[in-house]
C-alpha cells in the first residue's frame, strides 16, 4: 500500500463520507481541529462527535486496535480516553478505515499548561499504573505500534548511527553510557497495556488539570518503559520524583525508560537538523537525560 492517501483529507472529503456511510450525521457542520497531528487528521462533527482519518497506509492499522480495545480499557482507568461511536470504511478516494469517537473537552497539555505540574504529574502516573493492570492481553509489540512495549534496542542501529554522526556535538562517552544502561535492562514482566506515546499532544488539560488521555493508535501489550519518556521531557525536578513514585519504577524501568528518550532526542537531532524548535527541544530532553543518570549513577 502506499505511504501517501490516495485523496487530500479535507473538510469536503469528510463531509463525503460521513454523507455516504453514516447519513444521520449528515447535516452535522465538520470542521477542522487546529492542531490535527501528524497520524491522523482530525475533525469536529457537530458538537459531541470528531472524525479521525488516518494520514498514510502505516496508520491505518490502528483503527481497528482502538476500534476493539478502547471500549475494553475505559471502565477501568480514572480518566476519559476517546470512545468509539462509529467505524468508517474505504470510499470517496480514501483508502483506508476511518473512525467517528465522542467529543473530549480539554487543551492539549502544550497548549494549556497544567496548573500544577506536580498534581499532574501524579495523576498521570496514576493513569498510566491503571491501564497498565487493566483487562489483556492487548497485541504484542510489532510494526503496528512502532515496536513499543519491546526492548528499546530494537532502536540500536539508529542510536549508534546518531552518535557517529553527530560526534563532536554531543558528549558521546556519557551518551553511550546511557543507551548502554538501558539495552543492558531486561524486562520481566508481568506484561500490561502501554500508551505508547505519552506526549503533551495527547493529554487533554481542562481547568488546569488533566482531564483525558487520547490517541490509542501506538499502544500495545509489554514493557511499559517507553510510557515514561515524559519525566525528561516535559517533567523536572519535584515532578519527575512524584511521577516516578507514582508508577513505582525501579532501576531498570527508569533506565530503559531513558533509553527511549535518549533514542528519540538522538534520532530528531540526526533527521531534523534543519527544524530548530525540534533541535532544541531535543538538546533540553538530551542534557535533562543525561543530568537525571548522573544524579543516579
Amino acid at each position: 500500500m502506499s505511504d501517501h492517501p490516495a485523496a487530500e483529507i479535507t473538510v469536503d472529503l469528510v463531509r463525503r463520507l460521513v454523507a455516504e456511510q453514516h447519513p444521520a450525521w449528515a447535516a452535522l457542520p465538520v470542521t477542522p481541529v487546529p492542531r490535527s497531528g501528524w497520524d491522523n487528521r482530525t475533525f469536529r462533527l457537530g458538537d459531541e462527535l470528531l472524525v479521525r482519518l488516518p494520514s498514510a497506509a502505516g496508520y491505518a492499522g490502528a483503527v481497528a486496535k482502538e476500534q476493539r480495545w478502547l471500549p475494553v480499557l475505559a471502565p477501568h482507568l480514572p480518566l476519559p480516553i476517546p470512545a468509539p461511536v462509529a467505524l468508517g470504511a474505504p470510499g470517496q478516494g480514501y483508502p483506508w478505515p476511518w473512525s467517528v469517537y465522542r467529543w473530549l473537552p480539554g487543551r492539549s497539555a502544550d497548549e494549556a499548561p497544567p496548573a500544577d505540574l506536580t498534581r499532574f504529574a501524579v495523576d498521570l502516573a496514576g493513569f498510566l499504573t491503571a491501564l497498565r493492570a487493566a483487562p489483556g492481553p492487548g497485541p504484542e509489540p510489532g510494526q503496528h505500534n512502532w515496536w513499543r512495549g519491546g526492548p528499546v534496542a530494537h532502536y540500536a542501529d539508529q542510536t549508534h548511527h546518531a552518535l557517529d554522526v553527530l560526534a563532536g556535538d554531543v558528549d558521546v562517552a556519557a551518551t553511550t553510557e546511557v543507551w548502554d544502561a538501558a539495552v543492558a535492562s531486561t524486562w520481566h514482566g508481568p506484561d500490561g497495556w502501554l500508551h505508547g506515546d505519552v506526549a503533551p499532544g495527547n493529554l487533554l488539560v481542562d481547568a488546569g488539570i488533566l482531564s483525558a488521555v487520547i490517541d490509542f493508535g501506538t499502544s500495545g501489550w509489554g514493557d511499559p518503559a517507553c510510557d515514561l519518556v515524559i519525566a525528561w521531557t516535559v517533567l523536572d525536578g519535584p515532578s519527575r520524583d512524584a511521577f516516578r513514585a507514582g508508577v513505582d519504577a525501579d532501576a531498570g524501568t527508569w533506565a530503559r525508560a531513558r533509553g527511549w528518550a535518549l533514542w528519540k532526542a538522538l534520532i530528531t537531532l540526526d533527521w531534523e537538523r534543519h527544524d530548530a524548535v525540534a533541535v532544541a527541544d531535543a538538546r533540553r530532553v538530551l542534557r535533562a537525560v543525561l543530568a537525571d543518570h548522573g544524579s543516579h549513577a
